[in-house]
């Protein structure tokens, strides 16, 4: 058990004692120079491990997003993407301000557009409309709470879009939390991708960095782009070789955040005054409603006193998420307070 338990996000998660050792004794160059052997190592694992030609360190998901999308585009096209993705949502305009993109958001209902609405949505050649430059998938889904999109789904997608001459870019900062769930290799989420992008920093608890990988060529132009965006680091082997301990020593664990995010989920789904759809919680996110007003802030609020850590997203929703730094009596204790605190709520009509 921990003195506070932080649910907010699986961003929180702190290095390991082996990653802190890999740090400290991580052989480093200067990588804009591509000479930071560690780096380089980091880059060709990943590249190995989704059956990809090359990697790209870069410094967040945000920057592998920016920098994945831009190197597919032109500025004028259009991009097809979920209406909740985290590209859209939380990705400051990126692909609009530097892209000069446009985005075309779908209505789904689990996070993942179908093939035939990707098909509907991809523009005909037309003086009047821009051009689809790109489809944008997001694997696991974040504000769907974490569900999982299938390698053939995605399969189905990608074909639609490549008959179309069109590229996919995989949003997979949580893919292994996919892959764990449904036992299958990352390899096989990322065939009909014509890029990924995953974060080291989340559940796989690296203190920070992402991969985005490809084709060599498009890996090249994902260089430039990082380059042109001030991501150009130099000894960054310090940041790669935490990322290595975690490709090679984290991935199999995050199956103990997802009983976690389960047991979470299943208490809550108990309480009064909370609606939580069971059948979303896939992995590691677990997103309830407050029914009572003002329930939301008051739970951020008390809780916070209580050394639980949560986290509001909208005025009536809470994202909880597990990881390696809260374990199982963090997440009983975490539902004591709960408890305590919806006490004497109406029930929920669910």
């Amino acid at each position: 058990m921990h003195e506070i338990v932080d649910l907010r996000s699986d961003t929180l998660t702190l290095p390991t004692p082996a990653m802190r050792q890999a740090m400290a004794e991580a052989e480093v160059g200067d990588d804009v120079w591509e000479e930071d052997p560690t780096v380089k190592r980091l880059e060709a694992m990943a590249a190995k491990r989704f059956g990809k030609e090359a990697g790209l360190f870069v410094v967040s998901g945000t920057m592998g997003n920016l920098v994945g999308v831009l190197s597919h585009t032109e500025p004028g096209q259009e991009i097809i993407l979920d209406a909740d993705a985290h590209i859209y949502h939380y990705e400051v305009a990126g692909a609009a301000r530097i892209g000069g993109l446009q985005t075309r958001p779908l209505q789904t209902e689990r996070g993942f557009p179908s093939p035939e609405q990707v098909r509907s949505a991809i523009r005909p050649i037309n003086l009047h409309v821009p051009a689809t430059g790109l489809v944008c998938l997001e694997n696991t889904h974040n504000r769907h709470g974490g569900t999982v999109c299938s390698p053939e789904e995605i399969a189905a997608v990608g074909q639609v879009a490549h008959a179309h001459g069109v590229p996919v870019h995989l949003d997979g900062a949580r893919i292994f939390n996919a892959a764990v769930v449904l036992k299958r290799e990352v390899r096989e989420f990322a065939r009909e991708a014509d890029s990924v992008q995953f974060c080291l920093s989340k559940g796989l608890g690296a203190p920070a960095g992402s991969l985005l990988v490809g084709s060599r060529d498009y890996v090249a132009r994902a260089r430039r782009w990082r380059k042109r965006l001030g991501g150009g680091l130099r000894q960054v082997g310090v940041l790669a070789a935490p990322g290595i301990v975690a490709l090679t020593t984290m991935v199999d664990r995050l199956a103990e955040d997802h009983d976690n995010a389960r047991l979470l989920a299943e208490g809550l789904s108990q309480l009064p005054g909370i609606r939580l759809d069971l059948e979303r919680v896939q992995t590691n996110i677990v997103i309830f409603q407050v029914d009572p007003p003002g329930g939301a802030e008051a739970l951020v609020r008390e809780t916070t006193l209580r050394k639980v850590k949560i986290h509001q997203i909208n005025p009536t929703s809470i994202r909880l998420v597990t990881h390696k730094d809260v374990d199982r009596e963090d997440i009983h204790r975490a539902l004591e307070v709960f408890r305590e605190l919806c006490r004497g709520w109406p029930r929920s009509s669910k």
